[in-house]
């Protein structure tokens, strides 16, 4: 039986903590019940697993979770997310305890800009302002000027002038659509989210054909050709409220399928198909947000660890930006 001492000696290398849970124990009623006893505040992504979005406090995007972490009044915040959203709600908030189920959740989109090569990047390239979207770490967010989300992004961009030269960073799709949207010729990272590019246009077209009448809607992280067959393009959120006050029945979703239990939720007459992938494996759903579970998140509330720790000059140099995201935001009311 693992002791509390020795599954912290081997945290590091977990990611989470591996203490005994009482199987007969209710997660639910203890999760609820810790978040009392804590005064802790769960937020929990979209694309979580259902049971995880079942308890959480709050459900959102990178932008909602941004702004429930900015004016959270609780001591505890504990991120079912990935990395660099629990570093978000760290940097925003850098006196709370700030948990994350477990540590090796990351982000392909992230990981795809590692910090030094994009520091030269952006070297490479004076005069130009760096817009990065939320999805990358804080060491690169503190080398960028404003911060976006795939729902503000589009109105953070035409706020600049039409003169100053932008670089946008690190998805090179949701930066080529942009590019479309906004007539603005930006430099873009090529980075990309590995469930957002492993869509088959193929195979979404021989399920059209099998639902005539249902509607395709995608994350703009998908590549051009699954986006020119998109009925709509949008944030997770933005897909959401769509598939609420659209009349259609049926809906192909391209984007990542944990959020299909919040779509099913809001909307139970209707039907809701994952976009398939180009091979045979389950990839649209994120191996990284998955590796949240009830049972660590349990854990992870019990024991407060893991803890997001960050150096404060870092949180300081990366919430700059962030701050202009959230201050444009509130202007525009986006």
């Amino acid at each position: 039986m693992t002791t509390l001492s020795e599954a912290k000696k081997d945290l590091r290398k977990n990611g989470y903590l591996t203490v005994d849970v009482d199987p007969t124990l209710d997660l639910f009623t203890e999760i609820n019940r810790l978040k009392k006893e804590k005064n802790a505040i769960l937020l929990a992504h979209y694309y979580q697993e259902p049971d995880i979005q079942d308890v959480a406090d709050f459900i959102g995007d990178s932008l909602g979770l941004s702004q429930q972490a900015a004016k959270t009044k609780a001591d505890i915040i504990v991120f079912a997310g990935v990395h660099f959203m629990a570093e978000t709600a760290k940097i925003l908030c850098p006196d709370k305890k700030v948990l994350l189920p477990d540590l090796h959740a990351g982000c392909s989109l992230a990981d795809s800009a590692p910090t030094e090569p994009f520091r030269k990047f952006r070297e490479a390239h004076p005069g130009h302002i760096v817009i990065s979207y939320i999805n990358c770490s804080a060491e690169v967010k503190a080398l960028s000027d404003i911060i976006c989300t795939s729902s503000n992004a589009q109105k953070i961009i035409e706020t600049i002038p039409e003169d100053q030269p932008i670089i946008f960073a690190p998805d090179k799709n949701l930066g080529a659509y942009l590019i479309k949207k906004t007539g603005r010729n930006m430099v873009l990272w090529n980075g990309s989210c590995q469930v957002h590019e492993i869509f088959s246009a193929e195979k979404i077209t021989k399920l059209k054909v099998r639902h005539p009448q249902a509607k395709v809607i995608a994350h703009p992280e998908c590549e051009e050709v699954v986006l020119k067959m998109a009925d709509f393009i949008g944030s997770t959120s933005a897909l959401l409220k769509y598939t609420m006050k659209d009349e259609a029945k049926e809906y192909i979703v391209a984007t990542e399928t944990g959020i299909l239990h919040q779509m099913e939720i809001n909307s139970p007459e209707k039907t809701f198909i994952p976009a398939p992938p180009n091979n045979a494996c389950a990839c649209n759903n994120c191996p990284h947000m998955k590796l949240n579970t009830l049972e660590k998140l349990y854990l992870c509330m019990e024991y407060e660890e893991p803890e997001i720790l960050m150096d404060e000059q870092l949180i300081m140099a990366a919430r700059k930006p962030i701050d202009r995201m959230l201050e444009i935001s509130a202007r525009f009311g986006l």
